[in-house]
């Protein structure tokens, strides 16, 4: 055995050497060079630190570095996550994302522009003016759509949602909260009404007619009685009747 290389070594490691750490690793683990100060030291992991990308060989696997602009990589030539101020696009870190892509700052990717989408124009709702739907010649109906589709931060902002236009309809009264009970109650009060009046009408008439016999016997009673003709062969006398 070298006599830089030691025996029992710890984490994970397979061969060691007091200062240089690490020398190989156990099956499956990953070797890598950390570097402390202006020294080297061999650790082995289960998988590969930020920065570094794993590669299995049949006598070791290492962890190689990725590219300084990015920080988790698959290959060398192929980054899965960029360092702050850079935007991922097709395993590539830039700094300025190409046409036709803008920059996510939440992911920190170039995603695609979305543009803003909206549903068809619902049906003209009834005329109205202010809230009501009768008892006016002129108001406003509205129709209504939804946005399905928000826009990202360089897409085609979304159109209005709704439109108002003028509309003309046939006055009518607006019917008042219980019409029906009320509209009953003043039949009834009408039925009582026309019925009071005939009857007053009636009493009227009836006075009328007493008042006008009443004043025709008054007449009678005041006008002098009309004295009978005298029967002619009545009036003769007994000396005409000799003669």
């Amino acid at each position: 055995v070298h006599p830089n290389v030691s025996q029992g070594c710890q984490g994970g490691c397979a061969t060691c050497s007091d200062y240089n750490g690490c020398l190989s690793c156990k099956p499956r683990l990953f070797f890598v060079l950390e570097r402390i100060g202006m020294k080297q030291i061999g650790v082995c992991l289960s998988s590969c630190p930020s920065g570094y990308y794993g590669t299995r060989y049949p006598d070791i696997n290492k962890c190689a570095k990725c590219k300084a602009d990015c920080d988790t990589c698959f290959t060398r030539n192929f980054c899965t996550k960029c360092k702050s101020g850079f935007y991922l696009n097709s395993g590539k870190c830039l700094e300025k994302c190409p046409d036709g892509l803008e920059a996510n700052n939440h992911t920190m990717e170039c995603t695609s522009i979305v543009h803003c989408e909206a549903s068809e124009w619902s049906p003209w709702s009834p005329c109205t003016k202010k809230g009501k739907t009768c008892g006016f010649k002129r108001g406003n109906e509205v129709r209504v759509r939804e946005i399905v589709q928000h826009p990202s931060t360089r897409g085609n902002p979304c159109p209005a949602t709704s439109e108002s236009r003028k509309c003309i309809v046939q006055r009518k009264r607006c019917q008042k909260e219980g019409k029906g009970k009320k509209s009953r109650e003043e039949k009834r009060k009408k039925s009582s009404k026309d019925e009071n009046k005939e009857t007053r009408q009636e009493s009227k008439g009836r006075a009328a007619r007493r008042q006008n016999r009443e004043q025709r016997e008054n007449n009678n009673k005041t006008q002098p009685k009309k004295r009978k003709a005298p029967n002619k062969e009545q009036d003769l006398s007994p000396v005409d009747t000799a003669h």
